[in-house]
């Protein structure tokens, strides 16, 4: 059992998403750097889309009601259990009665808190992720509150004299965040229409308008050919869209399910989790890819993900054979 000793600003309970809705107007969800989210799982032995926290900071300060295994991935967020550090992308054996604090925002936007043994949830439509529009799935479809006590599937016991224990191994991530702030894209649906490629060559800026819906860009005013209305259309979770005043918006994992703006590009899924990372007033450039390529970096960082959960699967085996 985990308990929220303190509330955050907007801690939600996340998984891999909820496929197959888009028809009936519910959005996938789910975690917004997927790349983090099966990290922090596969590093307590989770299967990589199970359900974790997802933190923003102020992020909550969690009690911890019996011992787990427990790892972050994502935005380093000065993570500290008690008054000890806890390091990103390594598995943790924590204590019962220990507290894990969020001091600072060091880098990044989100933080993911993965629990060995999965968290004891109720799926709403096959996804553990919450809906926070439907008021549906994760802890009572809403964000975390402080005392929601959230219970373990099953619970892990070791004996140690520290409240918090690494273990003695680390996940490289960089391979995962390559991108950078240069964003690779796909032409749209409506890419024809602009004027020029001043997409392609400016820089753009993150505004303070960037949530779990969407990320609304500044920079120069994009032109197209057809100004006139258009009907809505399917988005889906990295469409940019071009909004009448010239402006873009990416949207993001609670993105609407149809939209009437301009489609003119789509970032590419393998730089979604490099994009989520980023927080208001950073830039933005964009480069053009083709299909290929983006099949290609989306196979390659599956496969990354893939050998680092069996990696993290043996090593978990090797080390409670031996203590």
């Amino acid at each position: 059992m985990i308990q929220v000793v303190q509330q955050g600003l907007l801690d939600t309970i996340q998984d891999a998403g909820r496929y197959g809705y888009q028809h009936l107007g519910i959005n996938p969800g789910g975690a917004m750097d997927r790349a983090a989210l099966y990290v922090a799982n596969s590093l307590v032995g989770n299967a990589g889309a199970e359900a974790a926290i997802e933190l923003h900071f102020p992020a909550s300060a969690f009690l911890f009601e019996a011992d787990a295994l427990v790892a972050l991935s994502g935005a380093d967020f000065g993570a500290m259990v008690n008054d000890q550090p806890f390091p990103l992308n390594r598995p943790v054996q924590v204590s019962r009665h220990a507290v894990l604090r969020f001091t600072k925002p060091v880098s990044g936007a989100r933080c993911y808190l993965a629990i060995g043994g999965r968290l004891a949830l109720t799926p709403w439509l096959g996804s553990y992720s919450t809906h926070l529009k439907a008021g549906a799935g994760g802890f009572h479809g809403r964000v975390l509150q402080k005392g929601d006590r959230i219970p373990f599937r099953q619970e892990v016991i070791f004996h140690s004299d520290q409240q918090a224990t690494p273990l003695p191994w680390t996940a490289d991530v960089s391979d995962l965040y390559e991108a950078g702030s240069t964003i690779r894209i796909l032409p749209g649906h409506e890419w024809e229409l602009l004027e020029d490629d001043t997409l392609l060559h400016a820089a753009f800026l993150l505004t303070e308008q960037c949530d779990r819906m969407g990320f609304r860009l500044r920079g120069p005013v994009l032109k197209t050919h057809d100004r006139g209305e258009r009907l809505s259309a399917g988005v889906s979770r990295g469409t940019i869209q071009l909004l009448p005043g010239g402006q873009l918006i990416i949207l993001m994992a609670d993105h609407q399910t149809t939209g009437g703006y301009a489609r003119v590009a789509h970032v590419i899924t393998a730089d979604m989790p490099a994009l989520s990372q980023h927080t208001p007033h950073q830039q933005l450039h964009f480069t053009a890819v083709d299909e290929i390529t983006a099949g290609n970096l989306l196979w390659q960082q599956e496969q990354r993900l893939q050998i680092l959960q069996n990696a993290c699967k043996l090593r978990l085996e090797e080390w409670y054979l031996r203590y």
